[in-house]
């Protein structure tokens, strides 16, 4: 943990002002010579007097920096607040013992929203994080969207930690409130036939209430939907707005269907669509090339 809390430290510090370089320095002497849950989570709350929730921005060298001490760890949508509570909550001098599991709680027991997710966004950077698995699903399982991207998103703890029963909850959860699903880390590593039949039940869904099925729902299925899986894709090419499509061409070259994909392109007229296509024959059709779909409907 130590590297990671430097790490960190080193981030924030580089966008912090003097002041609250400073309050940051004796917070983190005051933490690693012990403090009690109370005080603790008092630092916690104290911290957003020194950090605005203005994004970390990190650079290229930071985030490679990121995913090498800990594998599918990306903090580039992260805020400078939750990034110097991340700061106070690794200064800990006692990350494996009991006396952390109780400060940690400590804190969400009196937590708001931007002290929540700060606290989940640092669950991939601690030592035993099985310990915390129960918290990680409470997050989950919020209405508020902002700790369930805090957990799902740009982490690599729900794949690593979550059973099947609570990946597949996660995943269809994610879809179903607009999450970015491309974002799960882990995804394309943990597809199965029980999250393609959950992910198509919730295609039909949509369809019978006159809904748009979400582009991101084509990521679960790989080649693991079956006849029904490629029916309902078909369907979406022949009936579905461009980005619906664009999805959908996706979704087909996921599940291999590389032949159709040549088939389509030869009487495409949808610039937007044909560029999907071209790009699903090119071998780009991971969880990663959702992204771009995301920023064309931006």
């Amino acid at each position: 943990m130590k590297e990671n809390a430097s790490f960190v430290n080193e981030m924030i510090g580089r966008r912090l002002d003097a002041v609250a370089c400073e309050w940051l320095r004796e917070t983190v002497r005051e933490v690693t010579n012990g403090v009690s849950p109370e005080r603790f989570a008092n630092l916690i709350a104290m911290a957003s007097r020194f950090a605005r929730r203005n994004g970390l921005a990190p650079d290229a060298a930071e985030l490679h920096r990121a995913d090498q001490l800990v594998p599918g760890w990306n903090p580039e949508r992260w805020n400078l607040l939750e990034t110097l509570r991340v700061a106070v909550i690794l200064a800990r001098p006692d990350p494996t013992e009991a006396s952390f599991e109780e400060a940690f709680e400590e804190v969400f027991r009196y937590a708001d929203e931007g002290e929540s997710c700060a606290l989940y966004r640092s669950l991939p950077l601690l030592p035993g994080p099985e310990r915390f698995l129960w918290r990680a699903g409470e997050g989950c399982r919020s209405n508020m969207v902002s700790m369930f991207q805090a957990v799902a998103c740009d982490s690599p703890y729900p794949a690593q930690q979550f059973d099947e029963g609570a990946w597949r909850q996660l995943v269809i959860k994610a879809v179903f409130i607009g999450a970015p699903l491309w974002r799960v880390v882990g995804l394309d590593g943990r597809l199965s036939p029980d999250l393609a039949r959950m992910a198509l039940d919730l295609a039909d869904e949509r369809r019978s209430a006159g809904r748009d099925v979400p582009g991101d729902l084509w990521l679960c299925l790989g080649e693991h939907g079956g006849e029904r899986g490629l029916a309902s894709l078909e369907q979406e090419v022949a009936t579905a707005g461009s980005p619906g499509r664009r999805a959908a061409v996706l979704g087909l070259a996921r599940a291999g269907q590389r032949a159709r994909l040549a088939e389509l392109l030869e009487t495409e007229r949808d610039p937007a669509v044909a560029d999907s296509l071209k790009q699903a024959l090119e071998g780009r059709f991971d969880q990663r090339a959702f992204s771009k779909l995301e920023a064309a409907d931006a």
